[in-house]
């Protein structure tokens, strides 16, 4: 059995317990070395083994997988956040799938909800923004025509931005050119819910001077939107003027 589990934001405190109680259970952990917290390997059992995939391949992670199935062994398969984002698990899936092995998806918190929380704010605000975009500047690996950052950049939502802050030139004119202001807010959240966690708060004309004072080029994620601002209406949910599926509007 393969157990891929969500490691949560960073903090070893922030992932599930069911994700805990698969790290103590396991004979063997795969983990992102490049972004998951090594605390998170405490949980381990003294006798387990564990391997950095940032050092290994798709073939040798698999590879890996398949000797601990043929042993009778349970392993997982530690990603940072929450798996389902920028975690590459379709093709182990796919493969696991073509070997007869068998597996599970434990979700975790992602980063995008430790930046939130770090910079204590709500990405659904009304009358703001009802909508989160979450993507990231095209690099090493393209993205679809369609989804080019100008292009998510016309509908002015929130946007949390994955894997580009070391590209901040490239995304401010992005974001420039689909629509934002020099003036809308942003910020760079480093290493959410870690000990190093740092935020840098500014707006979208002054993103790339940001990123390059505090020297950040990885490892953080870059939030665009006015929900980062002052202004938004009260929510209809607590408004006692608001009829409810659980409440009447009070008479006055």
């Amino acid at each position: 059995m393969v157990d891929f589990v969500g490691a949560g934001p960073g903090a070893e405190d922030l992932i599930t317990v069911r994700g805990m109680c698969l790290l103590q259970e396991a004979d063997c952990i795969i983990y992102a070395g490049s972004l998951v917290n090594p605390k998170l390997l405490s949980y381990a059992r003294d006798n387990c083994e564990i391997y950095n995939s940032a050092l290994l391949h798709l073939e040798e992670v698999l590879e890996i997988m398949e000797r601990m199935e043929s042993l009778g062994r349970h392993t997982v398969r530690l990603h940072t956040g929450d798996p389902s984002l920028y975690g590459a698990i379709r093709e182990q899936i796919d493969a696991l799938r073509a070997r007869g092995i068998s597996y599970r998806i434990c979700p975790g918190v992602s980063s995008f909800c430790g930046a939130a929380a770090a910079l204590e704010i709500e990405y659904t605000l009304p009358a703001v923004s009802q909508s989160v975009i979450i993507t990231r500047l095209e690099g090493q690996t393209p993205v679809p025509e369609g989804e080019k950052l100008h292009l998510l950049a016309r509908h002015g939502a929130t946007m949390v931005l994955f894997l580009s802050s070391g590209m901040t030139e490239r995304v401010q004119e992005e974001l420039l050119q689909g629509g934002y202001s020099t003036d809308t807010p942003c910020a760079i959240v480093y290493k959410a819910t870690w000990q190093e966690e740092k935020v840098i708060r500014g707006t979208v004309g002054e993103l790339c001077k940001l990123a390059k004072e505090n020297q950040i080029t990885r490892t953080a994620l870059i939030v665009v939107g006015d929900v980062l601002g002052e202004d938004y209406e009260l929510s209809k949910l607590y408004d006692r003027h608001f009829t409810t599926g659980f409440r009447k509007a009070a008479d006055s």
